[in-house]
């Protein structure tokens, strides 16, 4: 169970949700930026439950196998976290036409890195997998909705220091967030080979 939510607090968790937020913040209300964290995580909570409680029917209609899911996912978190160790922006231009509706507008930019993150979709589908027990896949979808609720009280709580913080320093921990996720890529992967059969040397700290 701590695993689970170890994995998600890595993928979705405040240190990669609060860069989002603080974006967010530079050109919204705190009274906007409250209501848009509440609506957003929720929308993310009903997203997590879903892909947690569907996992097996997704994997059955597609054809997918643990293993393939995990070295997909492990590519996925790799290139993601390259990404944002060059700041390269992912997921659409923040060029793009802003909606009408600054809270649709807003969800919308937290579409990719919050809302349906292809980073805690990978996750989810891997540790829904794991095994096949109703239990199994409520307990994911705890520690899923968990971590959500973490990342909404840190969001409400340093919602001032968000609108304080500075485009550099942003960026700086977008950096070392990304040079994280990277090694959480390459553990995927290798579990994914390691899944398959392949054997792979013990390194010397013993993982």
């Amino acid at each position: 169970m701590s695993t689970v939510f170890v994995t998600f607090f890595a993928v979705v968790g405040p240190p990669k949700v609060l860069l989002a937020f603080a974006q967010l913040s530079q050109t919204r209300a705190p009274a906007e930026l409250r209501k848009l964290t509440l609506v957003s995580s929720l929308v993310a909570a009903v997203v997590g439950l879903v892909l947690a409680y569907s996992a097996d029917f997704m994997a059955a209609l597609f054809h997918i196998s643990d293993q393939s899911l995990q070295l997909a996912g492990g590519v996925i978190f790799f290139i993601y976290a390259v990404a944002l160790v060059l700041g390269v922006h992912l997921g659409g231009s923040k060029e793009d036409a802003h909606l009408a509706n600054p809270l649709a507008d807003g969800i919308r930019e937290l579409l990719l890195p919050y809302v349906a993150s292809p980073l805690a979709i990978t996750a989810l589908l891997v540790e829904s997998l794991t095994r096949d027990t109703l239990g199994w896949h409520s307990t994911v979808a705890a520690m899923y909705v968990a971590v959500i609720a973490v990342d909404c009280l840190c969001v409400l709580l340093l919602a001032p220091l968000l609108r304080a913080s500075r485009r550099t320093s942003l960026e700086v921990l977008s950096r070392l967030l990304g040079l994280l996720l990277a090694a959480v890529g390459v553990e995927m992967f290798l579990y994914g080979l390691e899944s398959l059969g392949v054997h792979l040397a013990e390194s010397q700290n013993g993982y």
